[in-house]
């Protein structure tokens, strides 16, 4: 008989540790810093981020075509 005692009241300790785990972990979760947006760019700094790529661009086509021989489009 005191068997079953024992084992009820291990069970009931089990569900307890979980319960109290689950409520710490969601507490945790919770009280983190709010995601912080991404920063956003302007149409000047897009724009400026594009011409400079296009000039890279620009460039290595035109190194390829001297490597290469072949005349620029």
């Amino acid at each position: 008989m005191s068997e079953k005692i024992t084992w009820g009241a291990g069970y009931k300790n089990g569900v307890s540790a979980a319960g109290i785990g689950i409520v710490l972990l969601a507490m945790g979760g919770c009280a983190g810093e709010a995601p912080k947006p991404a920063p956003t760019m302007t149409q000047d700094q897009v724009r400026s981020n594009a011409d400079k790529t296009f000039e890279k661009l620009k460039q290595e086509e035109k190194n390829r075509a001297v490597g290469s021989g072949v005349a620029p489009y």
